[in-house]
């Protein structure tokens, strides 16, 4: 008796040992669980997105959110759009920029999935065989999902921070592709107000042409120039009317506006280039170190390198799971008395053996997988010190043109038209010369407007080559094998 009492003592003592390294075992695992931040990863990217563009950008999950952004975006639209305010606008209203930070939020719950343990399966199967039920338990849990815990929250966390990166590129290619509609949207409306002003000077022209026709004084040469000049200047403001209007709509499409909010305002002019360019002799060192792109690009790497080594060490078990058993049985005897009894326990031990695959397979196709993702990372960066180079000469070029017809094309333009007309009303040339330097002119004012606008947008591909968020041509130059 007292033997039986001591083994039984010694039994307890064994399965309390049991239970609280179970308990602490789980305890471990659970301590290196990650878990959900409040903004689904966004704080990262709007603390870099305002650092580097200054604008704020929001993730809408909520009522209070979406309305908190509608009355900031009704405020920007309440008054004249500039650069700045319509950029904010998009970063605020654009749904296709909203999708990009969902995918955010999708790439942090794989994290955290990552990190967790593995669900055990439980099963209960029971059989009836002769008045006796046979229930048998059994709980299955993947030890080698448990054992590689560790390994898979590493390469979530990469995954998720290099997700990060691909958010802060989309934040920065809708800043950039907004801002540089704005800049086109007002250069064509610059271009339509300004050939507005010259349809009515060539209406001018035409009816004083008529009139000295009727009087003898002007040929009807002369009459059928001026109405062939007026009404190419009335062609000329269609199509810039046209443009001006493609271009109000590509920018509405960037600032994610409708209904209402579509009817917003634009300058007649744009603004005045900047007095000093802001260029680097290190834009190539800067990409490098900069590129949002390429910091992804080099993350999402990593986490393969780490996950293709994960692989590789498993790749000789990739099944390994430990099943305990509990078999219980329930009879009824003769005299209508139920017994239940128990008929122990057991562990199943689950290991796949590779027998006709050793892995080499997997190892070879691992190798090429990562090689192919170095080559493409390298290629990347190739690439994108040759944006940065070429952003750099063409920032600088466009500023040089554009400065040139402001401080000298349209002045001497201004003096060649003046000197013109003084010469026509001493009647020392005719109509066609007028008419030719009339031309003239309005051809040089257009290009003087398309100069100043391609220096805005060298300013900002500039920009974005540096920081990263290019265009779409410009990521498949990037990015392209």
């Amino acid at each position: 008796m007292k033997s039986l009492r001591s083994r039984q003592t010694f039994g307890l003592a064994k399965r309390r040992r049991f239970q609280l390294g179970s308990v602490a075992l789980v305890a471990l695992t659970l301590s290196g669980c990650a878990t959900f931040g409040g903004d689904g990863g966004l704080t990262p990217v709007r603390a870099q997105v305002a650092s580097a563009i200054g604008a704020d950008t929001i993730k809408i999950s909520s009522r209070s959110t979406a309305a908190a952004a509608a009355s900031r975006v009704k405020a920007l639209l309440a008054k004249p759009l500039t650069a700045d305010s319509a950029v904010q606008i998009a970063l605020l209203n654009n749904r296709g920029l909203q999708a990009e930070y969902n995918a955010l939020g999708i790439s942090e719950a794989a994290f955290v999935e990552a990190s967790l343990p593995p669900n055990p399966i439980v099963s209960v199967s029971g059989v009836v065989t002769d008045g006796a039920l046979s229930i048998e338990r059994r709980l299955v849990g993947s030890v080698l999902d448990l054992l590689t815990l560790p390994a898979r929250r590493k390469i979530g966390e990469k995954q998720f921070e290099a997700a990060r990166y691909r958010a802060i590129e989309a934040t920065f290619r809708l800043a950039t592709n907004t801002r540089k509609a704005y800049y086109k949207a007002v250069a064509a409306r610059n271009r339509a107000s300004f050939l507005e002003q010259a349809r009515l000077s060539a209406e001018a022209a035409a009816d004083l042409t008529r009139k000295l026709g009727e009087t003898g004084s002007a040929t009807k040469l002369d009459q059928a120039r001026a109405s062939a000049f007026y009404a190419e200047t009335s062609n000329q403001l269609a199509a810039a009317r046209l443009e001006a209007g493609l271009a109000f709509e590509s920018l509405t499409r960037e600032l994610g506006a409708w209904g209402a909010d579509a009817t917003y305002k634009l300058p007649n002019r744009l603004p005045a280039l900047p007095r000093k360019i802001q260029t680097s002799d290190q834009a190539e060192v800067e990409a490098i170190r900069k590129r949002v792109d390429l910091i992804a690009a080099r993350l999402e790497l990593e986490a393969l390198a780490q996950s293709l080594k994960l692989v590789d060490a498993t790749r000789y078990v990739s099944a390994f799971d430990l099943a305990g058993l509990a078999n219980f049985e329930r009879t009824k005897a003769n005299g209508g008395v139920e017994t239940a009894r128990s008929r122990g326990g057991a562990l199943d031990l689950q290991l796949e053996i590779p027998i006709f695959d050793f892995g080499e397979t997997s190892r070879r196709r691992n190798a090429e997988i990562y090689m192919q993702a170095v080559n493409r990372f390298g290629m990347l960066a190739v690439n994108i010190r040759s944006q940065a180079r070429s952003a750099l000469l063409s920032y600088r070029a466009a500023n040089d043109i554009a400065r040139q017809y402001r401080n000298n094309v349209i002045p001497m333009r201004k003096v060649v038209s003046e000197e013109t007309q003084l010469r026509y009303n001493g009647m020392l040339i005719d109509v066609f010369e007028l008419l030719t330097t009339a031309r003239e002119g309005i051809e040089s004012n257009l290009a003087s407007i398309d100069a100043q606008r391609d220096a805005f947008l060298a300013g900002i591909d500039f920009q974005s080559a540096i920081l990263g968020g290019g265009t779409a041509e410009a990521a498949s130059v990037a990015n392209s094998d």
